[in-house]
């Protein structure tokens, strides 16, 4: 699958994710700094899922009806962080076909898969 990895994500995540052969682009190493609706552009015009812990995105789909192919919103403290990449692995496996056109919060024990507009 192809991703694209906001700023705020750990590079062992994205370094995980390309280990199982997902195609990552990396926002710290080509759009640094770049604004959260560029980064949205750039998901959109690539095909690839947004992956990122900033809460803003959902207000950018929602309020302000920007276009995205799908986001997946990490929700997950300091002290679970060690859970993070495990929850998202099983993700990717399980709803794989489901991202697409979606927004996802995924946390230590809960997932929500909801449409975007």
């Amino acid at each position: 699958m192809n991703f694209l990895a906001d700023e705020c994500c750990d590079a062992p995540l994205v370094e995980a994710l390309r280990i199982d052969g997902h195609d990552i682009l990396y926002v710290i190493e080509s759009l640094r700094g770049e604004p959260d609706e560029k980064i949205l552009d750039r998901d959109f015009n690539e095909n690839r899922i947004l992956i990122t812990e900033d809460k803003d995105f959902g207000e950018l789909v929602y309020r302000l009806k920007l276009p995205a192919r799908g986001i997946i919103l990490l929700r997950f403290d300091t002290a679970n962080r060690v859970h993070k990449i495990l929850r998202l692995r099983s993700l990717l496996e399980q709803e794989s076909r489901r991202l697409q056109g979606a927004f996802i919060t995924l946390s230590v024990n809960k997932t929500r898969i909801r449409p975007m507009p």
